[in-house]
């Protein structure tokens, strides 16, 4: 399965909004236990899910506070970490230059994209004050 960073910045805004609880019964899980299917995520798209969320907790963005595999997930909290990465990659306009210079340089990790989208940050911040900042 690929990491989909669109996924993970979408995840954290979710979390940050408040959203503390995902989902992840499928309509075939569901059935077995005797609940309704209604709204439940196909399979691919739950488990697509439940690794980025696992993601977010192993690159240590997020805190989980329960997790059953396959039924849902309960988060804790966005960590620090999370929320510097997070106020880097908010603004829709830098995350897709940020995206952009990832793609032309033919691969990223998350520092790499955290420090791009840093650098275009205060860039931007730069040109707004006139002050030069040194980060």
């Amino acid at each position: 399965m690929k990491r989909d960073m669109d996924l993970i910045r979408d995840l954290l805004l979710q979390i940050e909004d408040g959203r503390r609880s995902f989902d992840l019964l499928t309509p075939e899980i569901a059935e077995v236990l005797g609940e309704s299917s209604e709204g439940k995520l196909p399979r691919e798209q739950a488990e697509l899910l439940e690794y980025h969320l696992d993601l977010l907790d192993n690159a240590g963005l997020i805190t989980i506070k329960a997790k059953l595999s396959g039924a849902a997930w309960q988060i804790g909290q966005i960590t620090w970490a999370g929320h510097d990465f997070l106020d880097t990659v908010r603004d829709p306009a830098i995350w897709r230059e940020t995206k952009a210079g990832a793609k032309k340089a033919g691969g990223f990790s998350l520092d790499l994209l955290k420090a791009l989208a840093k650098g275009l940050v205060k860039k931007k911040i730069e040109q707004h004050t006139g002050v030069e900042l040194d980060l």
